[in-house]
């Protein structure tokens, strides 16, 4: 998948919604966020990350902080840092070493792929937030979009972590992608060896991934219906009316509770 092409339409496409709106307009899936607060952080984000890249394989200490500037120059400057970011990914090769926070991560591919999706969440955010019509990306992406997700945000323990699992799952059914995904619950166990603090807490890891191949009746819960419909329901940012749940609605409800915590 073509990650910087990604990356380059959202932005771009997020930068233009948010030009239709005005600057102080309230972010619908996120309340607490103006219209320019929305630009801030993606160019934010698109700055730290070009300077992570660029700083390759060096960890964040050396990153500088991004200045926020006056409301009416945000969208501008979010414009200049989509492109700091896809310079600096041109540089690379996917394959190279690049800092992560994620067990999964490691390499400038799994930075392109990630911010493919942050771009491509936040347009969505700036569409909603102007009053226009929310752009469907394909069902590709959108596939992968549920598979970043799950498998990049909301799982992946450290090496020094482990996972108990407590017997109940939920499975999600990317319908018109013939995709699926199974979440299983349990307790994320460990002690953190640079600060020393102890976790027992809930979360759930991606167990099974693959094409659709029928029933799998070991599951407490399915979530079902087209991977753009599944997508925005993972990140808040659509509702369950596209989708069919069948078994445990209270399972299906742990789920978003998690998601919402792993991705905050």
């Amino acid at each position: 998948m073509d990650y910087a092409g990604v990356i380059a339409l959202e932005s771009a496409r997020m930068a233009d919604a948010l030009a239709e709106a005005p600057p102080t307009a309230q972010v619908p899936s996120c309340p607490d966020w103006s219209t320019a607060d929305l630009a801030y952080h993606l160019g934010e984000v698109q700055d730290f990350w070009s300077q992570i890249v660029g700083n390759a394989p060096a960890g964040p200490d050396d990153a500088q902080d991004t200045e926020r500037l006056p409301d009416d120059e945000l969208v501008p400057f979010l414009r200049t840092r989509t492109q700091a970011l896809l310079t600096a990914l041109a540089a690379h090769d996917p394959a190279d070493p690049c800092w992560s926070w994620s067990p999964v991560g490691g390499t400038v591919g799994w930075v392109l792929r990630r911010q493919a999706h942050e771009a491509l969440v936040h347009r969505v955010d700036a569409e909603q937030t102007a009053g226009l019509p929310v752009t469907d990306p394909g069902t590709a992406l959108a596939a992968d979009g549920v598979d970043e997700m799950l498998g990049v945000m909301v799982s992946g323990l450290p090496s020094w972590a482990t996972f108990t699992p407590d017997g109940r799952r939920v499975r999600l059914l990317a319908t018109d992608a013939g995709r699926e995904w199974v979440m299983a619950f349990g307790r994320f166990h460990g002690t953190s060896p640079t600060t020393g603090k102890e976790y027992d807490d809930e979360c759930a890891e991606l167990v099974g991934g693959a094409p659709w191949e029928g029933e799998d009746e070991d599951v407490t819960a399915t979530v079902a219906g087209p991977a753009w419909d599944l997508e925005l329901w993972l990140w808040g940012r659509g509702s369950a009316d596209g989708l069919t749940v069948d078994g445990d609605e209270a399972a299906v409800d742990r789920l978003r509770a998690v998601i919402v915590e792993s991705t905050q």
